[in-house]
């Protein structure tokens, strides 16, 4: 009889381990549900970041000169300077 004991509660061990393994919570489908979240996150940084090198250029460049504001006034706002026509060509 004791000789059965230790063997079972071995198995029994080892089947509460390999049911951590795949159901707990460092289980397998666990860990690459993360790993997926954490490649999402990877690429949402980087773009966010590129729209930030973005954003930052044309923070500089509207400190520097006066240039950069009167283009995109005439670009978004169609704005004409005094005594300007504005001819607008349809594609």
């Amino acid at each position: 009889m004791g000789n059965r004991i230790v063997p079972a509660i071995l198995i029994a061990l080892l089947l509460v381990l390999h049911a951590q393994l795949w159901f707990g919570r460092g289980s397998v489908r666990s860990v690459s549900e993360m790993q997926r979240k954490l490649d999402a996150q990877k690429a949402a940084n980087l773009q966010a970041q590129q729209a930030n090198l973005r954003l930052g250029s044309e923070v500089n460049d509207l400190k520097e000169g006066l240039e950069m504001v009167e283009e995109k006034a005439r670009a978004e706002l169609g704005m004409v300077k005094p005594n300007e026509i504005l001819v607008q060509i349809a594609k």
